[in-house]
């Protein structure tokens, strides 16, 4: 990790991800078109995703990214089963996994102890998250 990809003429491919019964997708929206803007290959799961579907993306799709967007406090349940999933199909350690959306502070340090590298919540600045990728996006051949 720690090389930008995208100036070693790879670009990022990324997944957001919208899981559980949260509908409100506008957020994931924003960020996707940022990091289109920024250059990353973007891919967009849409709503109402079950876990099971989103690990399955995340490997069939090669991401190196996958942004959990996620405002319906189903984080606790949600985010470890995707992480299982992940780890299954030894697709864990070759994505950096982000979560943004409404996490309790409280919830923060416990997803970060299940692997999740980074999490944003409201207000997070766009430019900060595209830095995070580029600086940690697993390097890939």
């Amino acid at each position: 990790m720690g090389v930008d990809q995208e100036q070693a003429g790879r670009t990022i491919r990324c997944l957001v991800a919208k899981v559980g019964l949260d509908g409100h997708d506008r957020g994931a929206h924003v960020i996707s078109r940022a990091f289109r803007d920024a250059g990353f290959e973007v891919i967009y799961s849409g709503l109402h995703r079950a876990p099971e579907e989103i690990v399955q993306a995340t490997v069939q799709e090669d991401v190196d990214v996958l942004g959990i967007s996620i405002l319906s406090g189903a984080h606790d349940t949600l985010i470890p089963e995707i992480i299982d999933g992940l780890e299954e199909y030894d697709a864990f350690e070759d994505t950096l996994i982000l979560v943004g959306g409404i996490i309790p502070d409280e919830d923060e340090d416990e997803l970060l102890e299940l692997g999740v590298s980074k999490v944003f919540g409201p207000g997070a600045s766009m430019d900060e998250m595209i830095q995070f990728v580029r600086e940690n996006a697993p390097e890939r051949e």
